[in-house]
């Protein structure tokens, strides 16, 4: 649900704005409205030190989470910890750029053997260069001699099919030779690794000092957590409006309802201001926070990557988060895989922090009941079960018939969720706007109501008519002509305007609809390809190992099929299992952003609740 908020308006001298503030601060309960706010030099300062700080971090985070990562001493404070870690991680790169560029030096180098570059200078101080070539061994065969003949050729080694040698002659000489010349070299391969040698080492010490960060991650959070206080405390003191020629400012803040007292409290303890208390309206922009009970909770974060709802609407995560859960297994559909995501996201609990709980939380829900749809329509890493257990067929064993029968439940589904959403559209409209608002809506939801029970439930199942409510019935047709005036009749101040925008919403609502449903065929193609592929990968498997026609083939080069078939089961099945982790994760939310909340009358805010507070106290 929606938390219920209290508006604020303060007025004070502008010799306070800052302490009264700071003052909010420490109370940590006061949104304040930030509007108009064009950041200065010393707020980009701010920005920029917030952002490295929180980058720092999380990438110590992530390394103080590594396998075998061994803490060092950790630094007396968190700035001391983030300046070191940002020289550390500064010195690295160029060190990681220097180590690769000697790397390819020694490569380079070898050929040349172990010479003194002293003694090379001390040639070419004398009047006597050494110049460089390579070229392919046979065509140094063929030619050297007659090389020979015109200048002083001294080979040096044989690497590749590639002869590398050496032309002894003056600074100007003009050598006209069939080889590639190469740039002398400034070093020998022996000093080149001492150089290798010499940035891994120090390229392990800045190691030593990240690990001596990470073991002061606490302080460095604490660090970071206080500098994005700056930043939210410079963004509100900018925004704040000065009148009366700048010697009052008026400001706009926001607080729940439930803290409000407390607020009130600290309000009344402050001199020298004046405060304004009132509800919330419509005009308002209030800022929206979520509270929901654990279940519908791990759902927030699927809403949150689209939209908040606007404060007066109703908050959709509770009404869609058993959907999305159910049309997640459904995609996935398969007790295997199921139960490796149950596993992930129990490793994800235990090991990924406080951070990653709600994830794990809702990996773990997902994969349970993935895991229980999947035995339910007989699928274990794309084998059958009811093969497995000798069922001569699908139809006589207790297990759904996903291929043939879930094509029908899924467009069933998508009409119960649109239903579902109208239905809650109608008692929001109602909330809001009195029940004259909701019964153009209402009159769509009944003739929608009646075509399902009358129509469409005879079409999936013959057993699923109702004996007093079929297309013939009179109860069916009283429906349709109360639904149907309550569509024409209620949208328009006069009766020709009313019907006339009827009949445009009838046929807005109907070719909405007909795409809405259509949309959930989804559901059943990617849970029938996700099962198809699994198939198609066991298959493959079963036929590489030589096995598929008996045992009796069994033979020592069998064992390097099974090797090979058992690759393919783990590649294949963990490729399969990505893919379709992703499509169950991205498709069901598509349908419940795009369909369920627009059927559901879903308003958004772009203005999250976030008082002015201490991070860390």
């Amino acid at each position: 649900m929606i938390v219920k908020m209290i508006r604020y308006d303060f007025v004070l001298y502008s010799g306070e704005h800052q302490r009264f503030l700071e003052r909010l601060q420490d109370l940590g309960l006061v949104d304040i409205t930030i509007s108009g706010w064009e950041p200065s030099e010393a707020d980009l300062h701010l920005i920029a030190d917030a952002d490295a700080k929180t980058k720092a971090v999380e990438a110590l985070r992530t390394k103080a989470s590594e396998d075998g990562f061994v803490a060092g001493e950790p630094f007396a404070t968190g700035e001391e910890a983030f300046e070191a870690y940002n020289e550390a991680t500064a010195e690295a790169a160029v060190l990681h750029g220097e180590l690769a560029r000697y790397a390819k030096s020694v490569e380079e180098l070898l050929p040349w053997g172990e010479f003194s570059t002293a003694t090379v200078a001390k040639m070419a101080e004398q009047g006597v260069v050494l110049r460089y070539y390579s070229c392919a061994t046979s065509a140094f065969g063929d030619n050297a001699a007659a090389w020979n003949e015109s200048y002083t050729i001294a080979p040096i080694s044989e690497k590749g099919g590639q002869t590398y040698f050496v032309v002894v002659a003056t600074p100007d000489a003009e050598i006209e030779i069939d080889a590639e010349e190469i740039k002398a070299p400034t070093m020998n391969y022996r000093e080149a690794e001492a150089l290798v040698a010499e940035k891994t080492k120090a390229l392990a010490d800045t190691e030593a000092v990240v690990a001596r960060a990470a073991a002061t991650l606490d302080k460095v959070e604490a660090t970071a957590a206080e500098a994005r206080e700056k930043l939210h405390l410079a963004k509100v003191v900018a925004s704040g409006e000065k009148v009366a020629d700048g010697k009052l400012v008026v400001m706009e803040g926001w607080a729940e309802a439930e803290t409000a007292e407390k607020v009130d409290a600290m309000l009344e303890e402050y001199p020298n201001m004046i405060y304004l208390k009132r509800n919330p309206v419509e005009e308002d922009d209030t800022p929206v926070k979520l509270k929901n009970n654990r279940f519908a909770r791990l759902f927030e974060m699927i809403g949150d990557m689209y939209a908040l709802p606007k404060y007066g609407t109703l908050d959709l995560t509770p009404f869609f988060g058993p959907f999305y859960m159910l049309f997640f297994a459904i995609c996935l559909n398969d007790a295997g895989y199921g139960a490796i995501l149950l596993a992930a996201g129990l490793a994800l609990y235990f090991k990924g922090g406080q951070s990653l709980r709600m994830a794990s939380l809702l990996t773990m829900v997902c994969g349970g009941a993935t895991t229980l749809f999947g035995l339910y329509t007989g699928s274990l890493f794309g084998l059958s079960i009811p093969d497995m257990l000798g069922y001569e067929s699908i139809q006589k064993s207790p297990f759904l018939d996903f291929q043939n029968d879930f094509f029908s439940i899924a467009l069933a589904l998508g009409v119960f969720q649109i239903m579902f959403g109208m239905a809650i559209n109608i008692v929001m409209k109602t909330k809001l706007f009195g029940f004259k608002s909701a019964v153009s809506l209402l009159g769509w939801f009944i003739v929608l109501l009646s075509g399902v029970l009358a129509l469409a439930l005879p079409m999936l199942n013959e057993k699923w008519v109702i004996p007093f409510f079929t297309a013939s019935s009179p109860a069916f047709f009283v429906a349709m002509g109360v639904g149907v005036a309550f569509m024409l009749l209620f949208n328009g101040k006069n009766p020709i305007m009313s019907i006339l925008s009827g009949l445009w919403d009838t046929y807005n609502n109907i070719t909405g609809l007909l795409s809405d449903v259509l949309s959930y065929i989804r559901l059943f193609a990617i849970g029938l390809s996700g099962g198809v592929l699994a198939q198609v990968f066991n298959q493959l498997s079963v036929g590489l190992t030589g096995l598929d026609g008996g045992i009796e083939q069994f033979g020592v080069g069998t064992i390097f099929q099974i090797i090979g078939a058992s690759a393919i089961l783990l590649i294949g099945h963990g490729i399969n299992l990505f893919m379709s982790a992703i499509s169950s994760f991205v498709h069901p939310m598509r349908l419940t952003f795009v369909e369920f909340y627009k059927n559901a009358g879903f308003e958004m805010t772009s203005r999250a609740f976030k008082p002015l507070k201490k991070e860390i106290k």
